[in-house]
C-alpha cells in the first residue's frame, strides 16, 4: 500500500535581531531535532530576523546572510527531509526577501516575495524589490548557480509531494501566488512569515490558512516570527498553523521559545480531492521550473496496514471514529440542526411543487422512521396545510412491546392522523398463496421476513392513493450502502428524507432534537427510541424481548460508515480504510476489522442494484449513494480486486 503521509513541521526558532550567527546556531538545532519531519518551515527573513530595517542595506549583514544559507544546507546534507528558511537575498540591482529552499546539503531555490506590504506598520519596498519578473532567473551563491524566482516548484517523485511557496502578505492579497502554484501541481504550500499581532488577527489569519487550503486542495504549513522579534512598535506571536483541504490540523500562538508544531499530512488525500473536482484546473507545466527535493513520507514509501495504523498512532494523527458525525458538541448539534433544516427544506419544496400537503409514513418505534416523522414535523412549520399522516403495522408475535408503544406515544404527539393496521392476516394470506409456511422457517428465510416489509410499503402506498398523499421513506444512507432493505419495499417510497444520512448520525439528530424540542413527553420517547436496539423486527420476538439485532447480521453500524465514508469521501482503497479503523478503534484487532471491512465491501457491491433506482431524496453532506448525484457505479461490478487488497493484510 502506498504511504503518503508526511510529518511537517513549522518552527519559531529563538532569534536575535541582525546576529546571523545566533540564528544560524538556532535553526541548525532545530533541524537536528526532527530528523522525521519532510518539511521543516521557518519563518519569513529568519536568517537576520524581520525587524532588521535599514540594516537590510547593510553590505556586511548581506553577504553574512548569503554564507549562512550555505551553512544552513550543508545541515540538511544526509537528512531526508526539506528545510525553508527566511533570507535577504541580492540580485542584480535589488534585495529580495526569498525563502531559500535547501534539501540534501544544497540550495535548490530561491523564491522572492511578490507582494510587499507598505502600508500602516509595513514598509517593505524601502528594502526589497518585488519578485514579479524574476521567473527564469538564477543567483550565483558560493560556486552555484540557484534557480531564483517566483516560477519554481519543489517536487519529490517518488511521494508525489509538490511544495509551492509564498511568504506572508502573499497570502493577504486577492491573487494569491499559492493559488498558481496549486493550479500547477503544488499540493504543499509553505508560507514563511512576520504577522505581527493585533486584536482580531489571530482569528482572521486562522480563517486565511483554512480557506486557503480549502479553496486549493492542498496542505498549507505558516510559521510566523515569534516575541523576540518585537521592536519598537511591533509585536509578534510566533502564530504557526498546519492546515488541510479546509481543516485546521495544528494551531500555536504565543508559546515559550523556540517552538515547534508539527502534524501529519496527506497529499495522497489532496490528490483524490482535486481529481474529484474537476473543476480544479492545471495551469500550464511551462509556467513553473520544478527542482528535485526530499521530502519522504514517514516511514516508507511503501507499507502495510498495521504500520501504516502505528506511523498515525506514534504522530498522534486525528482519525475519528463517527467521521459522519463532528466531535465537538456544540458543532455537532448545529449540525443536526442544519441537516434537518435541509431535510425539511427538500420535503416542503416537493410538497409545493405536488401540491400535495398529506404526508403519509410508516412509523416503526425505530430510529429512521422516528427521523422521517421529524423531518414531516419541520416540514409543517414551512408549508402551512401540512397534515401527517402515520401508520404503525405490528405484526403480532415479531413487533416487541416496546417498539410498539413508541411508535404510538409518537404518533401521538407528532401525527395528525394516526392508524393502527395490524400486517399479520396479510402477510399470512399472501405467504399462504405463495405455498409458503405462515411461520417463521428460521436463518435464511427471507421470504418470510421481507413479506412483512413489502406488505407495510402496499399498505403505506395504497393509504397515499387514498388520503392523496405523499409517502414517505425512512430508510438511511447506512442501509442503502449495506443493502439491509428490501427492494420494492421500505427501499420505495415518494420522498426519502433520510436517503443521505448515516446511521450513526440519525441517533444524534434524535438525541439533539429530544434537547431542543422543548417538549419533555418527545424528549422522553425520543431518548427511549435511540436507546432501542437497532432491528427491523421480521422474526418472532422472545418472550416479548427483541431478538433480531441487525448489527449482529450485518456488523456494527459505526464500523460500516467508517468504511463508507473513507469509500466515497477519499476514494480509500480497503487496505487503507482498514489501518484508519486500525488508529480509530485500537481496541479492535486487525483480523476483526479485516472481517469487518470485508463484510462491507462484498455487500457494498452486491447491493448496488437497489441504489440504482432510488426515489428522490435531499443530499445533506458532502457524500451520498444517490443514482443522479454522487454515486454512479454499475450494478455488476466485480468486488475481487478490493477483495484481493484485504487480502493482503
Amino acid at each position: 500500500m502506498k504511504n503518503h503521509l508526511m510529518r511537517v513541521a513549522a518552527v519559531v526558532p529563538e532569534l536575535k535581531v541582525g546576529d546571523v550567527s545566533h540564528n544560524v546556531g538556532q535553526i541548525i538545532a532545530r533541524i537536528e531535532e526532527l530528523p522525521d519531519c519532510a518539511l521543516i518551515v521557518f519563518p519569513e527573513l529568519s536568517v537576520t530576523a524581520y525587524t532588521c530595517g535599514d540594516l537590510f542595506q547593510s553590505e556586511l549583514l548581506l553577504q553574512e546572510a548569503e554564507d549562512a544559507l550555505l551553512r544552513i544546507a550543508k545541515a540538511t546534507e544526509g537528512r531526508s527531509g526539506t528545510v525553508l528558511v527566511g533570507a535577504p537575498v541580492r540580485y542584480a540591482n535589488s534585495i529580495y526577501n526569498c525563502a531559500a529552499v535547501l534539501s540534501q546539503g544544497e540550495i535548490r531555490a530561491l523564491i522572492p516575495k511578490t507582494y510587499l506590504p507598505n502600508y500602516s506598520e509595513f514598509y517593505e519596498c524601502r528594502w526589497f524589490a518585488s519578485g514579479r519578473g524574476t521567473d527564469g532567473k538564477s543567483v550565483r551563491i558560493g560556486d552555484r548557480e540557484i534557480p531564483f524566482g517566483r516560477d519554481i516548484l519543489a517536487e519529490d517523485a517518488a511521494t508525489g509531494a509538490v511544495l509551492g511557496v509564498e511568504l506572508c502578505e502573499d497570502l493577504w492579497v486577492p491573487d494569491k501566488p499559492s493559488t498558481h502554484a496549486a493550479l500547477a501541481g503544488a499540493n504543499v504550500i509553505a508560507n514563511l512569515s512576520a504577522s505581527d499581532e493585533l486584536i482580531g488577527k489571530q482569528e482572521y489569519r486562522t480563517q486565511l490558512v483554512r480557506q486557503q487550503s480549502g479553496a486549493c486542495y492542498c496542505a498549507y504549513i505558516y510559521a510566523s516570527s515569534g516575541t523576540m522579534e518585537s521592536s519598537t512598535d511591533l509585536v509578534f506571536s510566533g502564530h504557526s498553523l498546519i492546515a488541510q483541504n479546509g481543516s485546521v490540523f495544528a494551531d500555536s500562538i504565543f508559546p515559550s521559545y523556540p517552538h515547534v508544531t508539527t502534524a501529519l499530512v496527506d497529499p495522497g488525500s489532496i490528490m483524490h480531492d482535486r481529481r474529484h473536482a474537476n473543476t480544479f484546473e492545471n495551469a500550464p507545466a511551462a509556467d513553473y521550473r520544478r527542482v528535485e527535493v526530499s521530502m519522504p513520507a514517514v516511514g516508507t514509501n511503501e507499507t502495510g496496514i498495521a504500520e501504516l495504523a502505528e506511523i498515525m498512532k506514534r504522530h498522534d494523527y486525528p482519525v475519528a471514529r463517527f467521521p459522519f458525525v463532528p466531535q465537538d458538541a456544540s458543532a455537532r448539534d448545529e449540525r443536526c440542526r442544519r441537516i434537518l433544516q435541509i431535510q425539511a427544506n427538500g420535503l416542503a419544496t416537493r410538497v409545493r411543487a405536488t401540491g400535495i400537503r398529506n404526508l403519509v409514513i410508516g412509523v416503526s418505534g425505530g430510529l429512521d422512521s422516528t427521523l422521517a416523522l421529524l423531518v414531516c414535523e419541520e416540514a409543517r412549520k414551512l408549508v402551512p396545510g401540512i397534515r401527517v399522516i402515520a401508520y404503525t403495522m405490528p405484526n403480532e408475535g415479531n413487533t416487541s412491546p416496546r417498539t410498539f408503544d413508541n411508535a404510538n406515544r409518537l404518533m401521538e404527539l407528532l401525527a395528525d392522523e394516526s392508524h393502527e393496521v395490524a400486517i399479520r392476516e396479510g402477510v399470512n394470506l399472501h405467504l399462504a398463496q405463495l405455498g409458503h409456511e405462515q411461520a417463521y422457517q428460521g436463518e435464511g428465510d427471507v421470504t418470510y421476513e421481507n413479506a412483512q416489509a413489502r406488505m407495510r410499503t402496499y399498505i403505506l402506498m395504497d393509504a397515499a392513493n387514498m388520503k392523496n398523499g405523499l409517502v414517505v421513506g425512512t430508510g438511511d444512507m447506512s442501509e442503502l450502502a449495506l443493502g439491509w432493505c428490501t427492494y420494492n419495499g421500505d427501499h420505495m417510497s415518494m420522498y426519502a428524507v433520510n436517503a443521505s444520512v448515516p446511521k450513526t448520525l440519525v441517533q444524534f439528530i434524535c438525541r439533539a432534537y429530544a434537547g431542543m424540542c422543548g417538549n419533555a413527553e418527545l424528549s422522553e420517547v425520543l431518548l427511549s427510541i435511540c436507546d432501542t436496539p437497532i432491528t427491523p423486527e421480521l422474526t418472532p420476538n422472545l418472550n416479548g424481548e427483541i431478538s433480531q439485532m441487525t448489527e449482529e447480521k450485518i456488523g456494527k453500524y459505526d464500523l460500516n460508515d467508517f468504511f463508507l465514508y473513507y469509500t466515497l469521501r477519499y476514494g480509500f482503497e480497503p487496505s487503507r480504510s482498514a489501518a484508519y479503523a486500525m488508529r480509530a478503534y485500537p481496541e479492535l484487532g486487525q483480523e476483526e476489522i479485516r472481517k469487518a471491512a470485508v463484510n462491507f465491501f462484498r455487500r457494498f457491491f452486491s447491493q448496488q442494484f437497489k441504489r440504482s433506482c432510488l426515489p428522490d431524496g435531499p443530499k445533506v453532506g458532502s457524500v451520498s449513494l444517490s443514482p443522479r448525484g454522487d454515486w454512479r457505479m454499475p450494478s455488476d461490478a466485480s468486488v475481487q480486486l478490493w477483495m484481493e487488497d484485504l487480502s493482503l493484510m
